[in-house]
């Protein structure tokens, strides 16, 4: 059901579903192509790239020490074909920045120029491996130190690609807050070919070695890449709202020590190919070196290719904790795993801790370096039973770690998810909330570390609540998976569901801080007469987003503050008999 604003002022300020996807399918084919080389971006340079061209990556691009490269909201950049020493690949370097903001409204894609963007005859999650990807290198430390000559490991397959004596491939360092930039509401499509001249070289759809925690990352799918999603190698980057979907080996991997923080990351496996939904690794060689890898997660959603399925892999595990890792996740979901080697919840790397390999994950969780807890797990292909979700030898240890789990308030126990959708043609049914009488708003939850600015506290368990954050920026909302979608109708104010809330409420707009746009949900308990405006704090109304009669039920709103200026500013949801005001920030 759609519902309609009668204000005018409404229509000008508000960006619905479909808008956002308006800047994804505009005729981005008839903008300007501007074709980028290496020699394009070099060390000193302030480089822009703005939204009325398309940039064509030729080969190798590499934003080099001391570069900046700042990209638009709504800009395409689209990768030459090409393999091997021709391949195509955007590199930040250590000491380069990227500042690619786009928005919920406009995001940034990057893509294969086999991707029509404006056509209806878009590519699907089958064509992975048609460029590179992007990736991202930092001064942080990493458990891979340099050598007696100064010399750090350099990411493969770029290292072929640059000449010898060229540091630019290097990554790691010992600058734990270095800063590469920003990218946020950003789309990397079709990733993962081979590069350089050896075989096995293909870089995953966001790779990050040793980045620093002044970078900020929030807001990136990875789509279709012919390898895995997301890879840490090392640092202490932090990753916020993050999507890696139908990609071919992991969708997460981790190692060489990475330490940072993840909060609300989903997963979703396509039937065809699927590695573990993580593979978290600790070190590359000797695996006794520190700093261990103990990140910590709060707010995954995990979903496999289906319990029944049986894509093409490497893992039967959808957790792999190996090579001495350790970390943490809290308050997350885990669900429909399966693949071709099997249908394992979990498994936890236990060795015989003889030669260099002397330490193991293990090791780690029980040392306390490895922890889960207040978790949902369900629907997985090595059985019913949870003692069949664990791939473990030892069957001491397999009973040890079910009693921890149990002990954490970890639960088996269906997600009610309301709707996975794994076609190569999206139909709109996909929309990973829990519904309403789901345990993931009911079960106990993990506390959140006090103080920590990061991580923002939920009433949920797993990566969505009331608000499905996929619309209107991804590559899912574009293809039509996600329910409500950019396939819908050009709608104001939308009705999310029927389901009877108990009470009139108003909720914390999401985000907040914002810029330029937000989402503001309300409930109500019946057919009532509601004005909902913004204000700033003269009491002048800057905004009147819906005025008139709603039906019971959870309503969204999206609010642009592009013409008001950064601060802080009132909501208020007003009825017959309450007003509700609640506080948001516009920071630009």
């Amino acid at each position: 059901m759609r519902i309609f604003c009668t204000a005018c002022l409404a229509a000008l300020l508000l960006i619905g579903s479909s808008l956002d996807a308006a800047a994804q399918t505009d005729d981005v084919e008839s903008r300007p192509m501007v074709t980028v080389t290496d020699d394009d971006i070099n060390a000193g340079d302030k480089v822009r790239w703005t939204s009325d061209n398309v940039y064509i990556l030729d080969g190798l691009v590499i934003v080099e020490d001391g570069a900046e490269l700042h990209i638009e909201a709504g800009t395409v950049v689209k990768a030459e074909d090409g393999t091997g020493a021709d391949a195509s690949a955007l590199v930040i370097a250590r000491g380069g920045q990227i500042f690619a903001e786009g928005t919920a409204a406009k995001p940034i894609i990057f893509t294969s120029v086999q991707d029509n963007i404006s056509s209806a005859d878009l590519l699907n999650y089958t064509d992975r491996g048609l460029w590179g990807g992007l990736v991202l290198l930092g001064h942080a430390t990493t458990n891979n130190p340099g050598d007696a000559a100064g010399d750090y490991k350099e990411i493969e397959g770029v290292n072929e690609l640059v000449p010898d004596g060229d540091k630019r491939a290097e990554y790691g360092g010992d600058k734990d807050n270095d800063n590469s930039g920003v990218i946020r509401y950003a789309s990397i499509r079709h990733t993962g070919i081979n590069i350089g001249e050896s075989d096995g070289n293909e870089i995953q759809g966001l790779t990050l070695g040793g980045v620093g925690s002044g970078t900020e990352l929030e807001h990136i799918e990875v789509y279709a890449s012919g390898d895995d999603g997301v890879e840490f190698f090392g640092g202490t980057v932090n990753l916020k709202y993050f999507v890696s979907v139908f990609n071919s080996d992991d969708a997460v991997d981790w190692d060489q020590g990475w330490r940072g923080k993840g909060q609300f990351w989903f997963v979703l496996q396509a039937p065809d190919k699927a590695g573990a939904a993580a593979e978290q690794d600790g070190a590359g060689g000797d695996e006794f070196h520190k700093p261990y890898a103990i990140p910590r997660i709060y707010n995954a959603t995990y979903v496999g290719a289906g319990s029944n399925a049986s894509p093409e892999s490497d893992r039967g595990e959808m957790l792999m904790f190996r090579d001495n890792t350790g970390g943490f996740y809290h308050n997350s979901i885990f669900t429909e795993f399966n693949t071709d080697k099997g249908g394992h919840a979990i498994q936890i790397e236990d060795i015989d801790n003889t030669g260099s390999k002397t330490e193991d994950s293990r090791q780690r969780f029980e040392a306390g370096d490895l922890g889960l807890t207040h978790n949902i797990w369900w629907d997985f292909g090595a059985g019913f039973a949870p003692d069949t979700w664990i791939a473990a030898s030892d069957p001491l240890f397999v009973a040890a770690f079910l009693e921890y789990l149990i002990a954490n308030e970890n639960d088996t126990i269906d997600p009610v998810l309301r709707g996975i959708e794994r076609g190569t043609e999206g139909t709109g049914i996909l929309d990973p909330r829990p519904k309403a009488a789901s345990p993931a708003f009911t079960n106990p939850r993990a506390d959140y570390p006090e103080g920590d600015v990061f991580f923002s506290e939920t009433d949920y368990i797993g990566a969505f609540g009331n608000e499905n954050w996929l619309q209107g920026w991804t590559a899912l909302d574009a293809l039509g998976y996600v329910a409500g979608g950019s396939t819908s109708t050009s709608i104001e104010d939308v009705l999310l569901t029927e389901e009877l809330p108990s009470e009139i409420s108003l909720d914390q707009n999401y985000p907040n801080p914002f810029n330029p746009s937000t989402a503001i949900e309300f409930n109500l308990d019946h057919t009532q007469n509601v004005t909902l405006g913004v204000y700033d704090l003269t009491g002048r109304q800057v905004a009147l987003l819906v005025d008139g009669q709603r039906t019971a039920g959870t309503y969204r709103v999206m609010f642009d503050g592009t013409q008001l200026a950064s601060g802080l500013y009132l909501y208020q949801l007003r009825t017959a008999n309450q007003i509700l005001i609640r506080k948001m920030t516009l920071l630009k």
